[in-house]
């Protein structure tokens, strides 16, 4: 069972990793015996993570380094690449987890500067992205891409509406990506998370009405921790998800099938 789950020797890079979500999957990653790219905007706290990450794995087959990157930028994306392919040969697993959401509130007041941004960052970026990694994986007829959406796109929202917007186009980026991709092995997934306790997702937890909302919605009674996406995470990597794709993977606590809402 172990072996299913086993990452030894694959590459993976994951964006938006230097925190949260992303963090929390490029440590289990290399906990899995991956080396794993660890990307943000700041090279120090990208630094901080990797040295981490080799500190803990120094006597098992995990490693990370650093490559920093503002994926908003369709050229550090180009050079995010063409670096970890000249360090490591390949990219096995591409975690596209970075994103923003500069705008709180209802559509009908949204500016076109953060539409396009939203827009821009989460979901032609992410494209961008796969189109880099893609084609090589071919080559190798191997590769897994795993986009974190949110629960946020399957459902309207008065005030996160742009940001779920998007949020619902990666999912169908997903399942294009895998029809597109799939007669050359490569498996397109998304990961949908519920509430988590991110610093992405602080306003929210931390305000406490908000918060009590969601422990209530949630069947389990709590919010998520990014450590619960990571196993998901694992799972969409490996041997042991090799006949999912396509999908979008709830992982919400159970708030989706209660029919609640927090946002």
């Amino acid at each position: 069972m172990t072996a299913m789950f086993d990452l030894s020797g694959k590459v993976a890079l994951i964006t938006g990793s230097s925190r949260g979500i992303g963090k929390a999957i490029a440590e289990a990653y290399a906990r899995q015996g991956a080396k794993v790219v660890i990307s943000s905007r700041k090279a120090e706290a990208c630094e901080a993570v990797a040295a981490a990450i080799n500190e803990e794995n120094a006597e098992r087959p995990g490693e990370a380094m650093a490559i920093p990157c503002n994926v908003s930028d369709t050229a550090q994306l180009k050079a995010l690449v063409g670096r970890t392919i000249a360090a490591w040969g390949r990219i096995d697993i591409l975690v596209c987890n970075a994103a923003v959401n500069p705008y709180h509130g209802p559509m009908a007041d949204i500016d076109d500067g953060a539409w396009d941004k939203i827009l821009q960052v989460n979901v032609t970026n992410v494209l961008k992205l796969c189109n880099l990694v893609l084609p090589d994986m071919a080559k190798r007829r191997d590769g897994s891409v795993i986009l974190i959406s949110s629960v946020g796109g399957l459902k309207g929202s008065v005030n996160l509406g742009a940001y779920a917007v998007s949020k619902a186009a990666d999912m169908q980026l997903a399942r294009n990506l895998a029809v597109e991709w799939g007669p050359h092995n490569i498996r397109a997934n998304a990961i949908a998370p519920g509430l988590v306790k991110t610093d992405f997702a602080r306003a929210l937890w931390e305000d406490p009405e908000a918060r009590a909302r969601a422990e209530e919605a949630y069947p389990l009674g709590r919010l998520g921790e990014p450590e619960d996406i990571a196993g998901t995470a694992v799972l969409l990597a490996s041997g042991a998800g090799s006949f999912i794709t396509g999908q979008t993977i709830v992982v919400d606590g159970g708030g989706t099938a209660a029919g609640n809402r927090y946002s």
